[in-house]
Order: structure tokens, then C-alpha cells, then sequence
């Protein structure tokens, strides 16, 4: 009897070597030499999460083969239950499982205590492993949350950068301070933590004479941003003012010293969302404030007024204004104009933005939306950096960032640039995406962010070692083949392996 042809199918999200491939693939070839079956081909997805079938194409593609009218094997290998997937959705695992069993390929759990023959006892209990496949990363992800309210209690800045008038403080465990940290400057050691502290006095001066300026002065965002690039003075990233960078100025808390997070999630690879003030987690006068509490809550009561004082038909009558001046429409082309109120208030008193629009005859083109998808793509370019480097010096890396051109360098060892690809649409609906590379740098890899429908969030990410690019630019479709998609991943978890560091005493010789 011809031995049975299989493949084999492994998963590593993260860097647990309790379920590193290697390991996987060890217990999965020791059960097909007891089983009398013949590994053929292996699929992979490294560095994937098991939430989502449609970042994985390792799995993609072995499914795709299993439905083909010749496949060339008859049963799947897999190490168990949570290697297939952690889906949320249970049914989403098993209608998977149904689409190879209905081409007739059998899946094998090859850990698991139960026999995947179907019977009603085998069903049950697998219906119980996929519950807790996905109750593991919900478990996990509330962890992770919990842990993050926690330092958000105890004073400790959770990332991103301080903002103008402020600096970044790295100080260890007793709270002792070790000094302040640089643009593109992380903390070395996972026990420190960072603190927001008073910056340059000519900047908390600033910051002050903004305020000053909006109560006892009557100037708006823009007149006040105005005056600063007059007098030449930059933003903390070295760029003229703008009525946006104002704004957030007169309206951020940390100003007073206020730690707030939460404002926006993305949890189990869900959509992001922007969550309501009830949501936000707070921990209130943590950091040494720059202004005076009572300055700062009258500037947001005026900011208030100014936007409860219009009536409907004086918000639409000064939305029209602003169309007929600029031609179109955006968030940010409002939140830049002058005795308007918010693209937020617009959107709250009429349901959304696009409720707006419709009420004054305009209907958005995707070709408008230019300048407000390039101050998001520069913000997620921005945290994408800081999230990376801050990830990396966590696992125990080394990393520094080149102020002029954002290019990392790990460990002395080799060197990053993030690039962001926007999506686009074909005139048929199809998503496209274009990586530009900067050949003039040469880094050793490049990682590109790869943009969802709406340019707001990172859909996934290619690591693309210089070695393969002969060009500065490639283009992406759905999907590429397996000659780009095999470096493509849905997180950066592989990006900082790269990066992490062992101790000796884990090193087995």
C-alpha cells in the first residue's frame, strides 16, 4: 500500500520557542514516521498572527493547492489546534477545515489527544480547543491592556513623542532620573521608564504666549501660528506652524501634566476606532505642568463655545463658504480654516463628515482627500518608527535613528528604513500599492508599511533585504506571488527577531 503524501503546516506569531517552527516540524515528521506518511511540502506562516486568515499567506496558498485538481497530497499536518488559527469567529477555523476535507484532504492535529475522524466526541472537544485558541489571545490581549493602564497609573509615558515645549526622561525603577532622551533616543533597559518634563524655557515660554495669546489676545489657531512662523519659530519636528499644531497645543493634557491613553485601539487585529471619552485611561497630574490648569480649561471652555455657538444653519452656511473658497473638502482642510469649528464638531452635530458634505452639495472624490492622507501617512509613519524602535530596545537591541533621513541602524549590525506604500484603486476596484525605495541609502532592509483601503491604518508589512531590489520602486496587487509575498508579514514581530539579543547562558553549544 502507497504511504500517504502530506504536507506540513507551521505557525509562529511571535518568539516562543515552545512553538518555533523547528519545533513544530519536529513532532510533526516524528508523527508521520509513525503514521507511515510522506512529508511532500511544507507551508509557512512566520511572525503571523493566528487572528486572521487573510495576512497568511503560507496558509493561503497550501488551501489554494489543496483545492487545485491535483494537489499531490491528501492529508494536512499541523501541531494543534492553535497553529491552525485563533480565530475569534470559531466557525471561521472549522469552515477552513471543511474547505480541505470537501477536497478531500484531511487535516491532522498531530499534538492534540483526540483523533480528527469526525465523530461526535473528536468534534467537541475540537470545538473546545478552537474556544480556547482564541480565549488565549483575548486573555493575553486584556493582559497586555491591563499592563499598559497600570504604568499609565504610575506616571510612565507610553510611547510617542513628547510634543513642543516638552522632553522625554528616562529614569530608572527608584524613579531616579538618568537623562533626558533625543529625538530618535529610546530607553536601553526594560526596567526604565520615561517621563514627560518641562523643556527648553524659550519653548515652555512659547507655550505659554500661545495660550496668552488665544484668551487675552482673541487670536484663532491659524492668526497665532502665523505669528510664530513670522517669528521663525519651528515645531519640535522642525516645521512651520499650522493651525492643527496649534490647536493641539491649546488642547492636549499633558501640558497640565495629565497622562492619557487609550484614545484610539486596535485590538485583536479589529478595525482601529476612536474611542469616547469615557474610554480614555487617565492618570492626572503625573507629570510637572507647564500650565496653569485654570489657563488651560478656559481655553477649552472658549474652544467649546466657539463650537456650540453656531446654530446648523451657521455651521452649513460657513461649510459652504469654505467649499466655494476651496473647491473641496476635507477634515483637515476644515480643522485649518479659520472661525470654523471643528471637523469634529462638524461630524458629531450631523452624524459624519460625509453627512456634512451632502448637506452642502458636495460629494468627496478620492482625489481630495491628498493632503489629509499625507499628514496621517507622516503621523503613522512617525509612531511606526517609534513603536519599532522602542520594540527592539525592549527584546534587549541596540538601535539609533539618523535624524535627517529616519534610517535605523540594530546593533551596529545592519541598517532599516521605513517606507509607507498608500493604497490606491484601479478604476476596475482593485487595491494597488508602491513601495519607493531609497536607493541613495542602501539600507540592508527596507520594511514597507502597506496602507488599508482608507489610508489610515497599516494593512501589513513587507521586509525586503536590499540583495533582491534592482529597482526604487516595486509595485504590489493583492496578491504577488510567492516570490514577494514570502516577505511579507502581518506584524513586525520577525523585523525585531532580528534584532534580539540572548544571554550567554542561552546559548546551547
Amino acid at each position: 500500500m502507497p504511504r500517504r503524501r502530506a504536507v506540513a503546516y507551521v505557525r509562529m506569531s511571535t518568539d516562543h520557542q515552545q512553538f518555533s517552527t523547528e519545533n513544530q516540524m519536529a513532532v510533526i515528521e516524528r508523527y508521520a514516521a509513525e503514521h507511515d506518511m510522506e512529508i511532500v511540502a511544507t507551508y509557512s506562516d512566520e511572525a503571523r498572527s493566528g487572528l486572521r486568515y487573510e495576512n497568511r499567506p503560507g496558509m493561503q496558498q497550501m488551501l489554494a493547492d489543496a483545492q487545485g485538481k491535483e494537489s499531490g497530497f491528501d492529508t494536512i499536518l499541523v501541531y494543534d489546534v492553535s497553529r491552525w488559527g485563533r480565530f475569534q469567529d470559531q466557525d471561521e477555523g472549522a469552515s477552513l477545515e471543511f474547505a480541505c476535507r470537501k477536497a478531500e484532504v484531511q487535516v491532522h492535529y498531530c499534538v492534540e489527544q483526540f483523533v480528527n475522524d469526525g465523530s461526535p466526541m473528536s468534534t467537541v472537544i475540537k470545538g473546545f480547543k478552537r474556544y480556547m485558541a482564541a480565549e488565549h489571545s483575548r486573555v493575553l490581549s486584556e493582559k497586555v491592556f491591563a499592563g499598559q493602564c497600570r504604568l499609565i497609573g504610575l506616571g510612565f509615558r507610553q510611547g510617542g513623542m513628547a510634543g513642543y515645549g516638552l522632553r522625554r526622561m528616562r529614569i530608572d525603577q527608584n524613579r531616579n532620573p538618568l537623562g533626558l532622551l533625543d529625538r530618535g533616543q529610546y530607553k536601553s533597559l526594560q526596567t526604565d521608564r520615561v517621563i514627560l518634563v518641562p523643556g527648553p524655557e524659550e519653548e515652555v515660554e512659547t507655550v505659554r504666549w500661545m495660550y496668552r495669546q488665544f484668551i487675552d489676545g482673541g487670536r484663532l489657531e491659524g492668526e497665532i501660528a502665523a505669528l510664530l512662523n513670522e517669528q521663525g519659530i519651528m515645531t519640535d519636528l522642525g516645521r512651520a506652524w499650522t493651525r492643527g499644531t496649534v490647536h493641539e497645543v491649546l488642547t492636549n493634557e499633558k501640558y497640565i501634566g495629565n497622562n492619557v491613553f487609550n484614545r484610539h485601539s486596535y485590538k485583536l487585529k479589529d478595525e482601529h476606532r476612536n474611542n469616547p471619552p469615557e474610554e480614555w485611561v487617565r492618570a492626572n497630574g503625573v507629570f510637572e505642568s507647564i500650565v496653569d490648569e485654570k489657563m488651560f480649561f478656559t481655553v477649552q471652555g472658549m474652544i467649546r463655545e466657539r463650537n456650540r455657538r453656531f446654530s446648523d444653519d451657521e455651521m452649513l452656511a460657513r461649510l459652504e463658504g469654505l467649499l466655494k473658497k476651496k473647491g473641496f473638502l476635507s477634515g483637515f482642510v476644515i480643522d485649518e480654516a479659520d472661525n470654523m469649528p471643528s471637523s469634529g464638531c462638524y461630524a458629531s452635530r450631523f452624524g459624519s463628515l460625509a453627512r456634512a458634505y451632502s448637506r452642502v452639495g458636495f460629494t468627496p472624490d478620492r482625489d481630495y482627500r491628498y493632503i489629509e492622507i499625507n499628514r496621517t501617512l507622516r503621523r503613522i509613519h512617525a509612531e511606526e518608527i517609534t513603536t519599532a524602535i522602542a520594540a527592539i530596545e525592549e527584546i534587549g537591541g541596540a538601535v539609533s535613528q539618523d535624524r535627517v533621513t529616519d534610517l535605523l541602524t540594530v546593533n551596529d549590525e545592519f541598517t532599516a528604513s521605513i517606507v509607507i506604500a498608500r493604497c490606491r484603486h484601479t478604476k476596475s476596484g482593485s487595491r494597488r500599492w508602491k513601495i519607493r525605495l531609497d536607493t541613495g541609502l542602501a539600507p540592508d532592509l527596507t520594511v514597507a508599511l502597506r496602507m488599508n483601503d482608507a489610508n489610515e491604518a497599516v494593512l501589513d508589512y513587507y521586509l525586503l533585504p536590499f540583495p533582491i531590489l534592482d529597482t526604487n520602486r516595486i509595485g504590489l496587487a493583492e496578491k504577488n506571488g510567492p516570490m514577494l509575498d514570502a516577505f511579507r508579514f502581518e506584524t513586525l514581530d520577525r523585523f525585531f527577531a532580528m534584532a534580539r539579543r540572548a544571554m550567554i547562558s542561552e546559548i546551547v553549544l
